[in-house]
């Protein structure tokens, strides 16, 4: 896969621009260019939204193939690298950053990412100056991993959602 979303991506998606309703044309799309692997998510993405009880925790229930393992040896052993990065940041950021962070998905994205040579997307915005909580554009800068967001992804992948004429 070239590209992996963060659970951020699918929510705002279906939040508010790409609606289920309004645009089954992107969910489609989404599970087409992840048969061409050129984007997928990983298993703890998939498990933050099946907490949801709604048409997303649905759709990812339905769609386990798009959200890929983490628990193989070489993003096991990535994350542990990223949690020494964590860590030695963890005194410049607010109390409690560096657990929240670890206990989500977002770790588990960039670990993959780091394994795969994916780009990983999503909706978080470079931030050098933080120190409430760890960016994964700041993380993903710190290991020269590629990122960008939904709109750059569309872009590069040269999506197209045309109605029939």
């Amino acid at each position: 896969m070239n590209h992996l979303l963060d659970a951020n991506t699918l929510i705002e998606a279906k939040n508010r621009y790409y609606g289920m309703a309004i645009c089954p044309g992107y969910w489609q799309w989404l599970l087409l260019k992840n048969k061409a692997l050129d984007l997928a998510s990983i298993a703890p993405v998939k498990d933050e939204l099946t907490k949801g009880h709604d048409e997303l925790a649905e759709w990812a229930k339905e769609n386990q193939e798009f959200f890929h393992s983490t628990t193989d040896k070489a993003t096991q052993m990535a994350f542990a690298q990223i949690a020494g990065v964590v860590a030695n940041q963890a005194p410049k950021m607010k109390v409690g950053a560096m657990d929240d962070f670890l206990a989500g998905a977002d770790p588990w994205l960039i670990a993959k990412a780091m394994t795969t040579g994916a780009t990983v997307v999503t909706h978080e915005v470079l931030n050098r100056e933080a120190k409430r909580k760890f960016i994964i554009p700041n993380l993903c800068e710190q290991l020269n991993i590629p990122f960008l967001n939904t709109f750059e992804l569309l872009h590069r992948l040269e999506a197209r959602f045309v109605l029939p004429a």
